[in-house]
Order: C-alpha cells, then structure tokens, then sequence
C-alpha cells in the first residue's frame, strides 16, 4: 500500500522542478568548478554522466532516465506522478534527435521515445506532461491506455480541452479512445469494469450518491451496486466495517451490493463479466426498477 499522501498536483509540482543541471547551470548559478566537484564528493549532487549532475533528493527513475541520456516518459513518469498505470516493467525515457551514446539500464529494460511535441524540452531530466500522455497512449492497447487518461483528468493535472490538443498532434485512429475518457472514474479498476459494462451493454451510472450509503461506484439497471475493491482504498478491518454497513444500508433500500476484486477487474475480466451477467439474469426479474419501486413503497 502506497504510504504516499501527496496528491498528483503536489507530486508533479515536485519532480518537475529543476533537479537535473549542466555544468554552465551550475557555475552560472555561482558554483565553481571546485565547488561543484565537492558537492559531488560529500552527496549533495550526483553526477550521472557526462554534463548531467542531478540533485540527491532526485528521484531513482528519473536518475537512471538521465543516466541511460534523455529524461523520464510515458508510463515511468505517470507512474510517479500517481497516474494509475496498470504494467510498467519497463523505463520509459525520452531522448531527443541527436542524442549519442546511450547507456544501458541497469535495472530493467528500456523502451525509447521520441520528441511529439514541438520546440525544446524544458526540463533535461523529464518529458514535457503533454508528451508523456501522448507517449502512453501510442504505448499501450487502447483499454490498457484509457485508464490512465481518466487518472489524468481525475487528478486535476490536465482538463478535457487539454488532452483534446494531444489527440489532435496524434494520428487519427486514436481519436475514439478521446470519447471514451470519463473524469468520473476514482481509480484504474472502474476503468476496466466501465468498459466490461459497455462490452455487456446494460445501462449504468457512475459515482451514484445514494441516501445513507454516499458515492458508490456504479449502479446498474437501476438495482445493482458494484464496488470496484482494491488492496490499497479497502485494506483494514476498519475499511471492512464501513464498506459493510453502506452495503446494508444500500440493501434497504433495495439494492443489491456486489464487490469484485480489482485484481480480477484488472485480470480474468471474462470471468467477472460471466459473473455479473449470471447476477443480472437471476435477480434482475425480482429487483428491476419497477419491482424496487414497490419494495420502496412497501418499507415507507
């Protein structure tokens, strides 16, 4: 479980200030030479190859981005940021047109991008926002590549009108994936159980606000709530109890409260598609909008 409280604007806020500089940044900033060398010697800086010296507080990706020659993209960035990224095995490093003697990594293996966006790369040590995003989605299957677009807009670090302008520097078979970017979705797994519902082709609501309950995830066909539970947001007999008690309240109010895992979401999706539709051809009859009305009336 991720012990980090900061939200993705603090986090942003944080990497993409200059950490990584060349040796003129440095002396034009007053260090000397001599200066700059024992601040390597005592750990203050870093020095990740030739020209790049990198504060110590750097994070580890972005140094081993620098390191290989470009600065930190796609998926590795997002994953920093907080973006919910599904897979990342790899490191994603932008590099520029020109740049020579790439390294190796020495950690995992390295997927290389290249500039989408025009003029200069503010930063050395990571891409430009709107390339990153750009990056992943040319670097993923489009469901794959959806979730993290709904954690962007979710998390405030781009508006729809924003992301529109990626699309449009994109080719055009992108373009469908931009209809189908919901803000509404609070984590990665809502994504992937939206589109199993589309697949499904019932009728749903997102972030549905139910009197004594709150917000749940979805409501389907009128009666049935799906909770999309993940180890990180439902860990701990407290979270148990309270997740327990909406379920009853929910209940009385005549819904039906189903939790699928996330890591079934995220993985044997076929099996919680088969799952709900089964819930769906058993107690729809009884539970469907016009039999909950009379529940409702009957409780009153």
């Amino acid at each position: 479980m991720d012990s980090d409280n900061r939200s993705a604007a603090q986090r942003a806020t944080e990497i993409y200030a200059q950490t990584v500089f060349t040796l003129a940044e440095l002396i034009s900033s007053g260090s000397t030479r001599r200066q700059v060398a024992a601040m390597v010697r005592h750990g203050t800086l870093v020095h990740v190859r030739r020209d790049r010296y990198a504060l110590a507080s750097t994070p580890r990706e972005v140094v081993e981005a620098v390191r290989i020659g470009g600065g930190l993209s796609c998926l590795s960035l997002l994953t920093l940021l907080g973006v919910f990224v599904h897979r990342c095995a790899e490191i994603h490093v932008l590099v520029t047109p020109g740049t020579s003697r790439l390294r190796m990594p020495t950690e995992r293996a390295v997927r290389l991008h290249w500039t989408v966006g025009p003029g200069r790369q503010p930063r050395l040590h990571v891409a430009r926002f709107t390339d990153a995003v750009a990056h992943a989605v040319r670097c993923q299957p489009p469901r794959a590549a959806l979730a993290p677009l709904d954690s962007v807009l979710h998390h405030g670090l781009m508006s729809l009108e924003q992301l529109a302008t990626v699309f449009a520097r994109l080719p055009a078979r992108y373009g469908p994936l931009l209809a189908l970017v919901d803000p509404s979705a609070a984590s990665g797994p809502e994504t992937y159980m939206r589109l199993i519902l589309r697949a499904m082709g019932v009728q749903f609501e997102t972030q549905v606000h139910l009197e004594g309950v709150g917000y749940v995830d979805f409501v389907v066909d009128g009666w049935l709530v799906i909770e999309c539970d993940s180890r990180e947001f439902h860990q701990g007999w407290d979270k148990q109890v309270a997740d327990r008690a909406r379920d009853i309240a929910a209940a009385g109010l005549g819904y039906v409260t189903v939790r699928p895992l996330a890591k079934d979401i995220l993985g044997d999706q076929r099996a919680v598609r088969q799952a709900l539709e089964q819930i769906i051809v058993v107690l729809g009859p009884r539970l469907g909008s016009s039999a909950r009305a009379g529940f409702s009336r009957k409780v009153r």
